[in-house]
């Protein structure tokens, strides 16, 4: 298990498989470029420094998963999303995860498609999804913030790692003997798990930003909710 970490170190998929997703990273990651542009201004830019910032600490500490005998780290997908957008929210994430294996060796550099696949590509369109439609049905306070993130953060986490699943079902390098729903099986109890943990520090997170700045909280910008359709104008009364 401990080669089965959200950081895929090199040698766990085949190098075909993982030329492909390096092909598919780079091309999300170009796309999250063209469409991050249009978002990026005086307060956006600044924020996205100090977001990839947080989520390269906060990443460094483990916490402990009994359950499985692994430990587990924030991913920063929903909190990026959240915060600073899921266009220069994937580009953070992108560029944590490429300083993690190059200068660090945390995940293998072989390796880093995939990872910035599962991760900054998957792990945030899950999460801003929820967020988007979250949003549009809890009511926007405190609470309701704070239960967006935790739900967008726990589900984003697992989906990510059945991200993992699909790559090692297609270019897995050691033989499970047919066993492949019993790796998505740990994967997912583990994950679930760490998403657990990530929920609760991206809701702490993001409710803190919003009580202080709440513009500075990206979704709450853009996602703003439905007008409400004005009534025809009857007998001179609107």
């Amino acid at each position: 298990m401990e080669t089965l970490a959200m950081h895929i170190s090199n040698g766990i998929i085949n190098g075909p498989v993982a030329a492909i997703f390096a092909v598919i990273a780079l091309a999300a990651m170009a796309f999250c470029v063209m469409r991050g542009r249009q978002d990026l201004d005086d307060r956006l830019a600044p924020m996205a420094g100090l977001v990839a910032a947080f989520i390269f600490a906060v990443q460094m500490l483990n916490f402990p998963i009994f359950t499985a005998g692994v430990s587990g780290h924030l991913l920063g997908g929903a909190l990026a999303a959240m915060l600073v957008g899921p266009w220069v929210g994937a580009l953070c994430v992108a560029v944590v995860l490429a300083v993690q294996a190059l200068v660090f060796g945390d995940g293998g550099v072989a390796m880093l498609g995939l990872n910035i696949t599962n991760m900054a590509v998957i792990g945030i369109a899950v999460a801003y999804l929820l967020i988007a439609l979250l949003l549009r049905v809890l009511p926007r306070t405190t609470a309701g913030l704070a239960v967006t993130a935790f739900v967008a953060a726990l589900v984003s986490v697992v989906v990510a790692a059945m991200g993992f699943v699909l790559q090692y079902q297609l270019g897995g390098t050691t033989d499970l003997g047919g066993n492949l729903a019993g790796l998505a099986g740990t994967m997912a109890v583990s994950h679930l798990f760490i998403g657990i943990g990530e929920g609760l520090i991206t809701a702490t997170t993001v409710v803190t930003v919003a009580k202080v700045r709440p513009d500075l909280v990206y979704a709450l910008r853009a996602l703003k909710p439905a007008a409400p359709a004005s009534v025809p104008a009857v007998g001179g009364v609107r």
